[in-house]
């Protein structure tokens, strides 16, 4: 390391500016995803614009909330960062990736290896137990199965439920159930998760023990959009995108 760069902030390096100027001036680091100008166009009479030209990025390790109310384009948004939703033009950088090209079975490839996906309505296979229901998410990887089980119960116990590792959905409670959903979200380590209204069918206990969950895993550094439409849960999240007939009305940190 040179003299220059261990020098403290504030001091005047020659050319006269100081080690603190340059800190201020690095670039900052490259979003894990980017929106630019995306539209999203229902076919219909008269067509639904479902989203009106968003232009938004993430950066790696945020927790976000994108609240509106009904109809203003929430989880038409989130279902198009999912990939599961092409749009109808502009274009969504995955990790520095162009997603809008891709074929749909390099979109299926980036899905398995790099989102996570937890739903309102939980989406577990009732005749499995939570073991099998979070190792469910790695089938895509090609992993063997006594490595895709042995990732699940680490997951789970991640999420508070290793006491509950060989139970069914049908035996939880609805709380545990999404902590299932949010487990085999996270199994991969995904670059970022995404959850639709993850406690819309959840008592007020339940929900405000999943939102713990959510920002524990936000601190532990996973990167994290939430689709809600409860402002008071929103409200405690850093970054909050609000949404309104299909373009993002306002940011606020």
């Amino acid at each position: 390391m040179s003299v220059l760069d261990q020098s403290v902030p504030g001091t005047q390096h020659p050319d006269g500016f100081s080690a603190g100027d340059a800190e201020s001036q690095a670039p900052s680091p490259a979003p894990v995803l980017e929106l630019v100008d995306v539209v999203k166009t229902y076919r219909g009479s008269p067509p639904v614009h479902a989203l009106a030209g968003v232009s938004l990025h993430v950066a790696d390790g945020e927790l976000v909330a994108v609240v509106g109310p009904s109809g203003s384009g929430k989880s038409t948004l989130l279902n198009v960062i999912g990939t599961l939703d092409r749009p109808t033009s502009g274009r969504m950088l995955v990790e520095g990736q162009d997603a809008t090209s891709m074929s749909d079975a390099s979109l299926a490839g980036l899905r398995a290896a790099r989102l996570g996906f937890v739903f309102q309505q939980f989406h577990l296979l009732e005749g499995a137990d939570a073991v099998d229901n979070v190792a469910s998410g790695l089938v895509y990887r090609g992993r063997p199965r006594r490595e895709r089980r042995q990732q699940a119960i680490e997951a789970l116990q991640k999420v508070g439920l290793g006491h509950r590792l060989r139970h069914r959905p049908p035996q939880m409670s609805g709380g545990e159930r999404q902590r299932v959903a949010i487990a085999r979200a996270i199994v991969g380590e995904p670059a970022f998760v995404l959850a639709d209204e993850p406690t819309g069918n959840l008592d007020s206990a339940s929900a405000a023990a999943i939102v713990e969950l959510l920002l524990e895993l936000h601190a532990g550094g996973s990167t994290i959009i939430v689709v809600t439409h409860d402002r008071d849960l929103a409200a405690r999240f850093p970054r909050r995108i609000s949404m309104r007939d299909g373009r993002v009305d306002e940011q606020a940190a």
